[in-house]
């Protein structure tokens, strides 16, 4: 009895999303084609980045929303934003920690999740063909039934 009562104090003051979830995630990033390269910002800064994709970055977990920005040669570049969401743990949390156990996961972003896996497709690079030279029109010399002028 002892041992459960001391558990939920742990929970309570510790922050359950904190415990169970943690401050930082993996995110794994595909694309299709593969072999791209991917960086991972948050309110304009670099935060995480995967050189070669298919592959996976930690980052620190905010209530604030992440881009994906992701480049291959010989394709467009292309972006995803990840928004941050609330953590399963943290309703639990709520009803079992109360505020303080919800301040503790708030403070360190534990109470947030992004989507992971994400999958983004590139789209191959318009290359407009070139324009081939239109002949200049030929006018003939004089036009069938026409009357010169005098």
């Amino acid at each position: 009895m002892r041992n459960i009562a001391v558990m939920l104090i742990v929970f309570a003051l510790g922050g359950c999303a904190t415990i169970i979830e943690g401050s930082t995630q993996q995110i794994t990033l595909n694309t299709n084609p593969s072999n791209a390269s991917c960086a991972i910002y948050r309110q304009g800064l670099k935060i995480g980045e995967v050189a070669i994709t298919p592959g996976a970055a930690l980052i620190q977990k905010t209530k604030y929303d992440i881009t994906i920005l992701c480049v291959k040669a010989g394709y467009q570049q292309a972006t995803y934003l990840n928004h941050s969401g609330a953590a399963g743990a943290t309703f639990g949390n709520i009803v079992l920690g109360g505020l303080i156990g919800w301040g503790i996961d708030s403070a360190t972003g534990s109470d947030n999740k992004y989507d992971s896996p994400v999958n983004v497709t590139l789209v191959p690079e318009q290359i407009s063909p070139p324009v081939p030279a239109m002949p200049a029109p030929q006018l003939p010399q004089s036009l069938p039934g026409a009357v010169p002028f005098s």
